[in-house]
């Protein structure tokens, strides 16, 4: 026991801990405590502090917990070596993306659920767990930025995405695969992604942005309507970043007045820059002030941009957000060296 690390085991509720509710159906009730005690050899793998942070569905879940829950982090892990989050895996994709932005520390943010519940055959969330507490106790996942395990599989939270509604192998990495995997215990990191900024300070306000997509024959009227809810908005467009002219003409109205985010529906790839030339093409949309997601996929982008939006003024947000893009995907071993001078990187562990 004097040889294991000190890992914390934070639970939002979701799935993983969701037993049968009074009217039918499934709830979260299960505490990280209870989680913890399901997994047979746990204590073999980490020290364990259990923490309950929320008991409520992933799909119930906001930035806001996100920011609440980044500050818990970065204090537990002043004296833990990781940190494990079990959510519902609705909103996994964008809450551990949240924390990927917000989490300055270099030391493993695992966050990982579950596609079954515990009262069904076959439940993997004491699968999942163990896993995450391996990866999150590893000197492999140091730096990594913040991680999503499921399945035995190790994703990047800026990459990866719920691909399908209920199998054990739903979240996949479209764009790279995953960055490893856990095998007989031990995890095993075969890419490492670059060392994107840390962007946003950990205090931030998350601001409303919509999220619209482009669908065929649209005449831009969502977009508008999510336009005057909003203090941004993010267009999942067609492809590689077109709309119907209706939603051109839109974003063309309302770019001057606040951020218009361009990414693509299809989930994989990034937003075209010149390559098009119709009236609503990449290049007609960047023209009329459409920003570029890049590789980003919608969902995430409106997590980066309510942030970004909470920390600087509306005008700074393509500077921003193309550093962000351009920063992540950089081949140079000193990645921060030309970053925006704004920009504070998270720091090698």
């Amino acid at each position: 026991m004097q040889n294991l690390s000190d890992i914390a085991v934070i639970a939002l509720g979701g799935t993983i801990a969701m037993t049968p509710g009074g009217g039918g159906g499934v709830v979260p009730k299960l505490t990280a405590d209870d989680l913890v005690a399901a997994v047979p050899g746990l204590g073999d793998v980490a020290r364990i502090h259990a923490s309950t942070f929320r008991q409520v569905p992933g799909a119930h879940l906001d930035l806001h917990d996100a920011v609440e829950l980044a500050g818990e982090i970065e204090r537990t892990l002043e004296t833990c070596a990781g940190v494990v989050v079990t959510q519902g895996t609705d909103t996994i994709d964008e809450m551990a993306y949240a924390l990927d932005l917000l989490v300055r520390s270099p030391r493993p943010v695992v966050v990982t659920g579950a596609m079954r519940n515990p009262t069904v055959a076959g439940a993997d969330g004491p699968a999942n767990l163990l896993a995450a507490v391996q990866t999150a106790a590893s000197a492999a996942a140091v730096g990594l930025g913040c991680l999503v395990v499921l399945n035995d599989e190790i994703h990047a939270a800026r990459l990866v995405v719920k691909g399908h509604t209920a199998r054990p192998d739903a979240f996949v990495s479209p764009l790279g695969g995953p960055l490893g995997y856990v095998a007989e215990g031990l995890p095993r990191v075969l890419l490492r992604p670059m060392s994107a900024p840390v962007a946003l300070p950990g205090d931030v306000a998350p601001r409303p942005v919509g999220l619209v997509t482009a669908v065929l024959g649209d005449d831009g009227s969502a977009l508008r309507f999510a336009a005057e809810r909003s203090e941004g908005v993010v267009v999942e467009a067609m492809g590689g970043g077109h709309v119907p002219p209706g939603v051109a003409d839109a974003i063309g109205d309302v770019a001057p007045t606040r951020p218009v985010v361009l990414a693509s529906r299809t989930h994989a790839g990034e937003i075209l820059r010149n390559t098009y030339g119709f009236p609503g093409s990449e290049r007609d949309l960047l023209d009329r002030g459409a920003v570029s997601a890049g590789w980003l996929n919608a969902r995430k982008a409106r997590v980066l941009l309510s942030l970004l939006l909470g920390a600087v003024a509306p005008a700074d947000v393509p500077a921003r957000l193309a550093a962000y893009l351009e920063t992540a995907t950089r081949q140079d071993p000193n990645p921060t060296a030309s970053a925006a001078p704004d920009l504070e990187s998270r720091r090698d562990g």
